[in-house]
């Protein structure tokens, strides 16, 4: 089986054996289709997927690992299954032609892609049955029940009715801040805080290095751990961003359990995604206390898991591997191993 996981900043390959050993492993940069193209995108994808076949097919050679078929090697090869949680798969739709795409590469006898939240969503559970919410650049939930049953969000911003994640709690950040150092809102600290971060003196020169791009826009990211920082020195509005924030997150995560008929049930929901993960503990204690409220059986867990374990398991899943293999692929990955490199 050949698991992907394809996010936006970064991509994991690995090469897996019918008894769950990693036989072959590689990293890529991000998957973006809805800037370059679905063809183009999975070109970018064909490099990693080359090198962890050749991995493999060393690999196979040397006599280590099983079921890997011999041509492998010199990095062409085809498995039995492609699992491929891909980033910007937001509606079926996209991913039936995100999997129309990789069947042309012809990689594996059969494909299945998903939206890459779900690889996080497996990856933290024992079974596929639960909920995942995942707080990074953006925000998403979905949700599964072993019969298949899903549930999930467009999670495309605010056309989609979504607040927050890093990108979108960095912009409320910097417009509460603009208007308190203007007059047009009320005092905040996050006049002296965010602009602090870059050696700047006032927001008007923040807004201007972002705007002339001396600042790269990237780097508006590193503004969200600083609005934490903000708030946990008890800044009111900083603290009211975290807890709509928290909010935000227990709706998502109460509709998809109401979705799949599991609120009365004890069902693990999974916190994944660089803000949720760094277990910020204004947000990780309102996020926990607000669930607590709304979905007294939920089992809130953060996941510090690869997410490519997510999509080796879903694969393992589809082909119906024993809970051997699955014991094998996990005990890998929580090793830390996300290469043989």
């Amino acid at each position: 089986m050949l698991a992907v996981d394809a996010g936006n900043s970064k991509t994991d390959v690995a090469v897996i054996a019918p008894d769950g050993e990693v036989l072959g492993a590689a990293r890529g940069g991000g998957f973006q289709p809805p800037t370059v193209g679905v063809a183009a995108a999975v070109d970018g994808l064909a490099e990693v997927v080359r090198q962890a076949f050749a991995e493999a097919g060393a690999r196979v050679g040397a006599g280590a690992g099983v079921g890997v078929e011999a041509g492998v090697e010199a990095g062409v090869g085809s498995v039995d299954h492609v699992s491929a949680c891909l980033a910007n798969a937001d509606f079926p739709v996209e991913e039936e032609r995100l999997a129309a795409e990789l069947r042309t590469r012809a990689w594996g006898t059969t494909v299945e892609v998903r939206n890459d939240t779900f690889a996080i969503l497996r990856a933290g559970v024992a079974e596929p049955r639960g909920v995942a919410v995942v707080c990074g650049a953006g925000v998403n939930c979905v949700g599964m029940r072993p019969d298949g049953r899903t549930a999930r969000f467009p999670a495309l911003g605010r056309i989609s009715g979504d607040w927050g994640g890093g990108w979108g709690l960095a912009e409320e950040a910097m417009w509460h801040a603009a208007r308190a150092e203007d007059g047009r809102g009320g005092p905040t600290a996050l006049t002296d805080t965010l602009p602090a971060h870059f050696g700047l003196d006032c927001m008007y020169a923040l807004i201007q290095a972002l705007h002339l791009e001396d600042i790269p826009a990237a780097r508006r990211h590193e503004l969200t751990p600083v609005l934490f920082a903000t708030a946990d020195a008890g800044d009111p509005v900083a603290r009211a961003l975290v807890d709509r924030m928290a909010e935000e997150v227990v709706a998502m995560a109460t509709v998809a359990l109401t979705r799949l008929d599991l609120l009365g049930e004890e069902t693990p929901v999974l916190l994944g995604g660089g803000v949720l993960a760094a277990r910020h503990s204004l947000l990780d204690g309102r996020v926990r206390a607000a669930l607590a409220a709304a979905a007294p059986k939920a089992v809130p867990r953060v996941v510090t898991a690869a997410p490519v374990l997510g999509a080796a398991l879903l694969g393992l899943d589809r082909v119906g591997a024993p809970k051997v293999a699955h014991a094998r692929v996990r005990a890998h990955y929580e090793r830390g191993c996300p290469s043989l490199r």
